[in-house]
């Protein structure tokens, strides 16, 4: 990783501030090396792409807050696969405009619903895409429904209980540390402990309740595979054969049907491939972003 920690900046996105991040390059990057913009996942925040972002060393990567978590504010409309979509359209105009060349996008998880999105309806503002961990699978269909079904009516709840109970609710910290175990593969148990801290820490950062509840919503209706004949550009896609919320097979199927794809598959690892494997799935994205300077 970088040795220095990563630098506020502060963005405005129409009118609306954005908290960001910066990861820079430093001195030794070629000056030409586009940056890259990643959106991280639900319910977490910049610093669950630290890892990786500290580990792309040949040009700066810059990484927001989502509206509605960590320390950007939701969006006066409301938090919605459109205002999203919106709303990171203008992050990557402002990234641009700052840095004379527009960026490569990368998507997490929830940030890959988002960002292929995005993309399908405005490609101009994604040349390349990166998707790590993408959502493939309808969480309301198959044997996810129930799950799923039971967990929207968590953050459901959470949003209409009085507001010091709903927050305790969704905060709880015996529920983050279930999640928690649920999605990490790693059997190191320093890695395993690194994984709960983080989310310890910032699977909470969320504004409020509604806007959680909203967000998540968004996160269990949508996938990627549903504009993904839209997806003409190069597109890098990484996964874990392990992972229980985007199944493989799904995954692949994915991919070979995409028109120009990369589909970097990663052994032993789960849904959580930004904690798990950081250093490789770094490797992937300097090669594919080396191709497109």
């Amino acid at each position: 990783m970088r040795g220095s920690a990563p630098q506020r900046i502060d963005c405005t996105v129409d009118g609306h501030p954005t908290a960001a991040w910066l990861h820079s390059s430093g001195a030794n990057a070629p000056t030409v090396a586009r940056p890259v913009l990643m959106v991280h996942g639900f319910r977490g925040d910049h610093h669950g792409m630290d890892l990786i972002a500290g580990a792309i060393r040949d040009r700066d990567v810059i990484v927001g807050d989502l509206p509605g978590f960590g320390l950007t504010p939701p969006l006066p409309s409301g938090l919605s696969l459109d205002s999203y979509c919106d709303h990171l359209a203008g992050l990557v105009a402002e990234v641009t405009r700052r840095w004379q060349v527009a960026p490569i996008v990368l998507g997490h998880s929830f940030g890959s619903i988002l960002v292929a999105h995005m993309a399908a309806r405005r490609p101009s503002t994604a040349a390349e895409l990166i998707l790590i961990n993408p959502i493939t699978t309808p969480a309301l269909e198959g044997s996810a429904k129930v799950l799923t079904a039971l967990t929207r009516f968590y953050y459901s709840l959470g949003a209409r209980l009085p507001e010091t109970i709903g927050h305790q609710l969704l905060a709880n910290p015996v529920i983050v540390r279930l999640m928690s175990e649920v999605m990490a593969t790693s059997r190191d148990r320093g890695l395993r402990r690194y994984i709960h801290d983080q989310h310890a820490r910032h699977f909470s950062t969320f504004s409020d309740r509604t806007s959680l509840a909203a967000a998540f919503d968004v996160s269990v209706a949508h996938t990627v595979t549903e504009v993904a004949g839209q997806l003409r550009m190069p597109t890098l896609v990484i996964a874990g054969d392990k992972d229980a919320i985007a199944p493989m097979a799904a995954t692949r199927a994915f991919a070979a049907g995409l028109a120009d794809a990369q589909f970097i598959e990663l052994p032993g690892v789960g849904h959580l491939v930004h904690y798990e494997r950081p250093d490789e799935a770094a490797s992937a994205i300097m090669v594919f972003c080396q191709d497109r300077d």
